[in-house]
């Protein structure tokens, strides 16, 4: 998607939502936008109305960081929308061709993937900026089995909420609060990685084929997934509500380890403990389903098909 076009609407969609009384300017019918005017942006941030409506344009080429926390701190950004500010100016200033060097990654180094083997405990899994499953444990794999099952060669949380909302509203009691964080992760991806092809083809298959995802894109939320409490419904165990912390294996990784844990001692942990012994036995039966077929294959005579009667 064009940088331009996002840093035009997201802008204009931020300076709508501040009522002008709260900053201490008259409001009333007369006014034909909602929110701030693009002139009061520039008076409050200290800028020239030419110059800000340069910004506002989408050229954020030069612009300087005083300048973006001016802005930042006129239209009230938290932290989320600041950095995502930040993010389009930083790609406004890259060459394409290195912008191209720093699309997201399908893989993980193997010292990642071997610890979260060893997570034994907990919900684990790492995800890349396009919320594409790069890496599970086994507990996550039982607990997202949904997501794994219906997502091919490779699962993905956005188009499991989106395109596989039968299963996704029964996995998420929450399905409008997980489906806004999915939306507010890819549009916070869209500003630091303008030019991932995979990024915009995901986000244009789920514009087309989710009036829902074309809804919430068009609000221009974005978020840091960092920490905080969700409460999954699992069709195997119930409910179970865990604390979850999202963590970023070395700077600037296109990466996020997210570690989803129980209260000790809760029935959420014993919720887990059950989903454990599911996915052991399932597991298990799989196995033993599959001795099963070999061991006929092995016993039929050679030549003979076995779809032939």
């Amino acid at each position: 998607m064009p940088n331009e076009n996002e840093v035009r609407d997201f802008l204009m969609s931020r300076r709508a939502r501040i009522a002008p009384e709260s900053v201490g300017l008259p409001g009333g019918a007369g006014r034909r936008v909602p929110g701030l005017r693009r002139g009061e942006v520039a008076v409050l941030a200290g800028v020239s109305a030419e110059y800000y409506a340069r910004i506002e344009r989408g050229n954020l080429a030069g612009v300087t960081d005083t300048v973006l926390d001016a802005i930042a701190r006129t239209l009230r950004f938290d932290d989320s929308e600041r950095s995502h500010l930040f993010d389009l100016a930083r790609s406004a200033n890259v060459s394409p061709v290195r912008r191209a060097r720093t699309s997201t990654s399908g893989s993980v180094r193997p010292g990642l993937r071997f610890a979260l083997e060893a997570m034994r405990d907990v919900v684990a899994f790492v995800q890349n900026a396009r919320l594409d499953v790069v890496a599970m444990s086994d507990l996550a794999r039982a607990l997202y089995s949904d997501v794994v099952e219906t997502g091919g060669d490779q699962p993905n949380f956005a188009r499991f909420a989106f395109l596989h909302q039968d299963l996704s509203r029964r996995l998420y009691p929450d399905w409008e609060g997980a489906a806004d964080i999915s939306v507010a992760m890819l549009r916070t991806a869209a500003g630091r990685h303008p030019d991932d092809r995979g990024l915009r083809d995901l986000i244009g298959e789920l514009a087309t084929l989710s009036p829902e995802f074309r809804q919430k894109w068009a609000a221009h939320e974005v978020r840091l997934h960092t920490h905080g409490v969700k409460t999954f419904h699992h069709h195997a165990v119930g409910d179970v509500r865990l604390h979850f912390e999202n963590l970023t294996p070395g700077l600037d990784s296109e990466h996020s380890l997210l570690v989803y844990a129980a209260e000790p001692g809760s029935t959420d942990a014993e919720s887990l403990q059950l989903l454990a012994s599911w996915a052991a036995t399932r597991a298990a039966d799989g196995a033993r389903a599959t001795g099963v077929s070999d061991e006929m294959r092995a016993s039929r005579p050679a030549g003979v098909d076995r779809d032939v009667p």
